[in-house]
């Protein structure tokens, strides 16, 4: 079993959701990414998503866009994004890369994988690569024990639900509304029914991402999935701190909140 997976498998076995988390590699800067993503850990954090830098975050909302492009401007590059994923490895947390396809490509799957695996890395999540042209990555993620974790979203058929979970590993991303990251008001009424209709295909964790920003709100989407993804409300502790220190203050008040969330979610029903 791969770390995501025991980290899936810990949270069951305490009766609650897993509480995942995630910060773009390299800002505040490379050492204040890894920092922010450590504390996020020792708070309560599962599993850690590291951001890989990319200049067209297609699903990103305008606070990780503008954290990305920092990271661009200040020269992140894959080795930076792979050292902070070991950081996390070389502590015992499950550490995921959240990328889009291109700058993997550019790098070379195979090479990507084998660099991954050898820091420590558990997988990818990769939202705009489908299925149908993942045979590359699929064929290297079997090779080198890596997590494929795909999305579904509200707008899937039947039909793209059970593909998309027939080639995912680890969990499976399940985007509780269309549009891009950022925090929301209230938990999208689509996210528990889409929740339901991946179960039908899968015995894997559907874990739910795109909105939550509270412990509140983390309690809602814990009641009925197996995994909180929390992104945007991260990043904006790091964007709205006035140093590396205070944003990774910010961080590790926000993973406990949300840590205590994802335990009284359960606990309501």
């Amino acid at each position: 079993m791969s770390a995501v997976g025991t980290a899936f498998e810990k949270a069951a076995a305490e009766n609650r959701a897993a509480l995942i988390g995630y910060v773009p590699a390299g800002f505040p800067s490379v050492d204040g990414a890894i920092a922010a993503a450590l504390a996020m850990a020792e708070a309560g954090a599962d599993i850690i998503e590291i951001g890989l830098p990319y200049s067209d975050p297609l699903i990103d909302g305008a606070v990780i866009q503008e954290a990305v492009h920092r990271a661009l401007i200040n020269g992140t590059h894959v080795t930076d994004v792979l050292r902070t994923v070991e950081a996390l490895a070389d502590v015992g947390v499950a550490a995921l890369i959240m990328t889009y396809w291109n700058p993997i490509d550019r790098y070379g799957v195979g090479a990507f994988a084998r660099d991954l695996a050898a820091v420590g890395g558990s997988g990818l999540i990769t939202p705009d690569l489908t299925p149908e042209e993942a045979g590359s990555w699929l064929a290297a993620a079997a090779e080198y024990e890596l997590d494929p974790v795909f999305l579904v979203a509200p707008s899937s058929t039947d039909e793209r639900i059970a593909l998309i979970t027939s080639v995912c590993g680890g969990f499976v991303y399940a985007a509780s509304l269309m549009g891009t990251t950022g925090t929301r008001d209230a938990v999208s009424g689509q996210a528990a029914g889409l929740v339901t209709r991946v179960r039908k295909y899968t015995n894997l964790p559907v874990a739910v991402g795109i909105g939550v920003k509270d412990g509140k709100q983390a309690a809602e989407v814990a009641s009925f999935a197996d995994g909180v993804i929390v992104g945007t409300a991260f990043v904006q502790r790091l964007v709205a701190a006035d140093d590396d220190e205070a944003g990774v203050r910010g961080v590790r008040e926000l993973a406990a909140e949300l840590a205590a969330g994802v335990r009284a979610g359960r606990q309501a029903q």
